[in-house]
């Protein structure tokens, strides 16, 4: 009877070690945790020289109760084009960190996508890509056509379906958005 007892324990205990045992590597996954953003600088500087133009949005609380800063130094002119180039900081940590750098190096997981809306006259082209040559969108160029107003929206995605032909096939989930009301003179 000891006998029976013991060899239901062990035969327990046996399936219980089985049952828990651990057969990864012992290396859990890499985590690639969400990135904060609490600021996206675009600046857009003429060719050819003249004064830039910065479209900016900081939220420093985040989701919090305050809502973002939304500022246009100037309007855009007619004709002219535009080099255009997007900073992205998380200014919640000190220093800020530049958040730019870590979605460049990540350029296969990411892409921006600029959306006009009717009304405004200008178009946009990517001038940076990823290492399959499909777009990144950091850097950019922006052509202001006839006199007009409305608004421009950048929109950061993380892992959307590369290649795509814009926002609405892209998938992926939206890392940063934010709207910019223009005006073309």
């Amino acid at each position: 009877m000891k006998n029976l007892k013991f060899l239901s324990i062990a035969c327990i205990a046996g399936l219980l070690f089985v049952a828990c045992s651990n057969d990864d590597n012992g290396t859990p996954p890499p985590v690639n945790e969400e990135e904060v953003i609490t600021t996206m600088t675009v600046t857009l500087t003429p060719d050819g020289g003249g004064t830039a133009i910065t479209l900016q949005t900081r939220d420093l609380d985040g989701d919090g109760p305050n809502a973002p800063e939304i500022t246009v130094s100037g309007n855009l002119s007619a004709g002219m084009v535009y080099d255009g180039s997007i900073e992205l900081l998380n200014e919640t940590e000190s220093p800020a960190e530049n958040i730019t750098t870590e979605v460049e190096e990540e350029s296969l997981e990411h892409q921006f996508f600029y959306t006009v809306s009717s009304g405004l006259d200008v178009t946009t082209d990517y001038e940076n890509f990823d290492g399959d040559d499909n777009p990144l969108g950091t850097e950019f160029t922006l052509t202001a056509g006839a006199v007009s107003s409305g608004t421009l929206t950048f929109t950061l995605r993380h892992e959307p379906t590369k290649p795509n032909t814009g926002l609405d096939d892209a998938g992926g989930e939206t890392d940063f958005t934010s709207t910019f009301a223009i005006a073309v003179q």
